[in-house]
């Protein structure tokens, strides 16, 4: 089985033919360092400040007594967190592992707390969308790591290969959607178990069908991601089936210095923040976003 792991080297890396069979072979590649010290703690900033994105947050039950944090924005919009859509060597490159232009679907900060943080149940991204109106599995995801993450907060875990299952049926579970257990539990028993483990920087660019799930945080330290969903613009959902999603909106590229550069961290302007009543995917904890506000 090939690697599926690298180092990013800034003005030398590309996505070779090799990395693009990693990809198309095990449905994901990690790329490692992605992000610089700089770039990372910068973003970092952006993530923590109460008048940034994480103020639009809300949580979902996750099933187990526990719940997620996260919230979510449809457009990149022009500031710090921004950036992470926008550059080459995330929208760029992820253009390269779908076979053709992209544009943003959507992006999240994950947010799983110390000894709080809630689980992610066994699923394909392409679960949701597919409920959404994307009617072809020609999406990915770019999963950032802002923390440090391995198997004692609560990392992400995967089943390489799996994406050549196609879609499998997702239902609720707690307030996320969860793939049929059954059929998780067969397919659990012919493909290898991956803890991603990640430093901050690090990313991982998977497939939309591959399977995975992360456990709760247990530990004393925190967990944040930011996931940004890629879709292939010749994928343009079923406009009826597609609220609060939005329909194929060409990405503004920047350069891979973009991040660097860009110093707007409270205009959020033009990023359309998903309020969560609105999407038939989840189910939000009332009584918790209730004492949020």
């Amino acid at each position: 089985m090939p690697t599926s792991d690298y180092q990013y080297e800034e003005g030398t890396f590309d996505v070779t033919p090799e990395i693009k069979r990693d990809f198309d072979e095990n449905g994901y590649v990690i790329i490692r360092g992605v992000l610089n010290k700089q770039e990372i703690t910068k973003l970092r900033q952006a993530c923590e400040l109460e008048e940034g994105v994480k103020k639009h947050s809300y949580e979902i039950p996750d099933g187990s007594g526990k719940s997620i944090r996260l919230c979510i924005w449809r457009h990149p919009g022009n500031d710090v967190t921004a950036m992470i859509a926008r550059m080459e060597k995330t929208a760029g490159f992820m253009g390269k592992f779908l076979g053709g232009e992209v544009y943003h679907h959507h992006s999240k900060l994950i947010q799983k707390e110390p000894y709080t943080g809630g689980l992610f149940s066994w699923h394909q991204d392409y679960g949701y969308w597919y409920k959404n109106g994307c009617l072809f599995p020609d999406m990915a995801s770019f999963h950032l790591a802002v923390d440090k993450a391995d198997k004692e907060n609560g990392c992400m875990q995967i089943l390489p290969g799996s994406h050549k299952l196609g879609r499998i049926d997702h239902t609720f579970v707690g307030g996320q959607q969860g793939a049929d257990l059954e059929r998780v539990n067969h397919v659990r028993k012919l493909f290898d178990l991956v803890h991603l483990e990640l430093d901050e920087g690090d990313a991982c660019y998977f497939h939309s069908n591959l399977l995975h799930c992360s456990s709760q945080n247990n530990s004393a330290r925190r967990r944040w991601a930011i996931v940004t969903a890629f879709n292939r613009a010749t994928n343009n959902p079923v406009p009826e089936e597609s609220h609060p999603w939005p329909l194929y909106t060409p990405i503004q590229m920047m350069p891979n210095d973009a991040l660097l550069k860009c110093e707007n961290f409270t205009d959020l302007s033009g990023k359309a923040f998903v309020d969560p009543t609105t999407d038939k995917n989840v189910k939000t904890d009332p009584m918790v976003n209730s004492l949020q506000k």
